[in-house]
């Protein structure tokens, strides 16, 4: 009898297992058959391209596509008229799906192989009208999968403006828009397939304005106290500390305004600072030192120096239980397969970065996983991850090799190579999200990993402080 019963409970395991499986196939499939429709969405997007805090269309057209699914739409959330959240269901668990949909400036590309402007003043070079698209595709998906069998539990999009400088998500979880939130998801446009343990840079970022003295730079120069000057002997300081901090941190910085004519001795001038780390408690003592660069630039030119802190982001805090989660999903979806006409393309854009031909099988397997990262870049996702358990990963949506924030980058995400990728991200998140609600243990277990590296006694502190949101930081 004792067999009987082991019997029955293997046999009962195996076919629950067995009808999840052929549940998520259709599910998925029901997500491809799709894909069209959604990438409409995303080359709308592309086309607009939109920067920080100015994604009025771009965020209009999410916030519609979600309403019309049934979603219950939220604007201007945490004081952000291009902020949202939509949302489905009821009670718990609450799954998040963030989604983000900035260009960057300066970077108008067509989607061909050859750098050439789209006479645009921005560019989505960072494919968030990718990112935005699948995330949105994937809530609508787990929707339709909820309701039609009748499953509890709350499905989210987070419309998150602003990633690029603007820390969107770091005044929404200032907000508490994330505190009832169980997972949240995320991924990235990419020129890979990866769900390994992700790692990012926390960041500080400033713009430092000196005012000074007009005056006729040749005719009455001692009349004058230059602005510029100031700009100049912070820069200089700061660049002599560059020896003197960890060799992990990184600082940059633009003069964004060095004066108007070399005959006059410019009254203002103003240089935009980042300083990283991945510590957040290192960032914020090597931007107290470029603060007294400035102070000490100002004292020695007579002029007056005033900041603006316009971001900061903390680190990015992993969670190993999620991460293997999503590695398995997205190595049983897969990567991104080229056609011919695809692979030309490719071809082109690896010439361009300096490569005899484009390594297209890269984009078709998915990386090895790994439990640990080296953090180059920097994301406000940093601080979603220390509010609530956070997961995130990469899909080939660019030509393999291709680096973000390039006009290569811009130019992929307009073809078909980049929608082929973003569908490959809204089913890893559709079937990672159907996962968590099938399987609360794993949200009980991601929970015990968050509070662990956490640490009990934390309590979030953002890097901006109370400041409100620098909705003009682009203009």
């Amino acid at each position: 009898m004792k067999n009987l019963f082991s019997i029955l409970a293997v046999s009962f395991f195996f076919f629950s297992n067995l009808n999840a499986q052929k549940t998520k196939k259709s599910v998925l499939q029901k997500l491809d058959s799709q894909s069209e429709k959604f990438s409409d969405i995303a080359m709308e997007i592309w086309g607009l391209a939109e920067m920080g805090y100015q994604e009025e269309k771009s965020s209009a057209l999410l916030q519609k596509t979600l309403s019309d699914e049934g979603f219950t739409v939220k604007s201007g959330i945490a004081n952000i008229p291009t902020a949202f959240v939509a949302e489905y269901g009821s009670g718990g668990p609450v799954i998040a799906i963030l989604g983000e949909f900035d260009a960057l400036p300066g970077l108008s590309q067509q989607a061909i192989p050859e750098k050439k402007s789209a006479d645009g003043v921005a560019g989505h070079a960072c494919g968030h009208h990718l990112f935005g698209t699948a995330s949105t595709a994937a809530a609508i998906s787990v929707k339709n999968w909820l309701k039609k069998n009748k499953i509890a539990g709350t499905i989210r999009f987070y419309g998150c403006p602003a990633e690029e400088g603007g820390g969107a998500k770091v005044y929404m979880s200032r907000e508490g828009v994330f505190d009832d939130v169980d997972i949240a998801l995320h991924w990235h446009p990419s020129s890979q397939n990866a769900a390994s343990a992700a790692a990012a840079l926390a960041n500080i970022s400033a713009k430092f304005r000196f005012y000074g003295v007009s005056a006729h730079a040749a005719g009455a120069p001692e009349m004058g106290r230059s602005s510029l000057d100031g700009v100049e002997a912070m820069n200089a300081m700061v660049n002599m500390m560059r020896e003197h901090v960890p060799q992990e941190a990184r600082i940059h910085y633009v003069i964004t305004d060095g004066g108007k004519a070399p005959n006059v001795v410019p009254d203002f001038a103003e240089v935009y600072y980042y300083a990283r780390h991945n510590r957040r408690d290192v960032v914020r003592n090597i931007f107290n030192r470029i603060v007294k660069a400035g102070e000490g630039a100002a004292l020695g030119t007579g002029t007056k120096m005033e900041y603006e802190l316009v971001n900061g982001v903390h680190e990015l805090l992993p969670n190993l239980t999620l991460q293997k989660l999503v590695h398995d999903n997205l190595s049983n979806i897969g990567g991104v397969s080229y056609s011919e006409e695809e692979k030309a393309f490719a071809d082109k854009i690896a010439i361009s970065l300096g490569q005899e031909s484009a390594n297209t099988e890269r984009a078709m397997t998915v990386q090895p996983f790994k439990e640990t990262a080296r953090a180059y870049g920097s994301t406000d996702v940093g601080d979603v991850s220390f509010v609530v358990p956070t997961v995130g990963f990469g899909t080939a949506t660019w030509v393999p090799g291709t680096s973000a924030h390039s006009w290569q980058a811009v130019a992929a995400g307009g073809t078909s190579i980049g929608k082929k990728g973003m569908m490959v991200a809204a089913k890893t998140l559709t079937a990672t999200a159907m996962d968590l609600f099938s399987n609360q243990e794993l949200i009980a277990k991601a929970k015990i990993e968050f509070e662990e590296r956490r640490g009990s006694d934390f309590v979030y502190k953002p890097l901006l402080g109370d400041r409100p949101p620098a909705l003009d930081y682009r203009k």
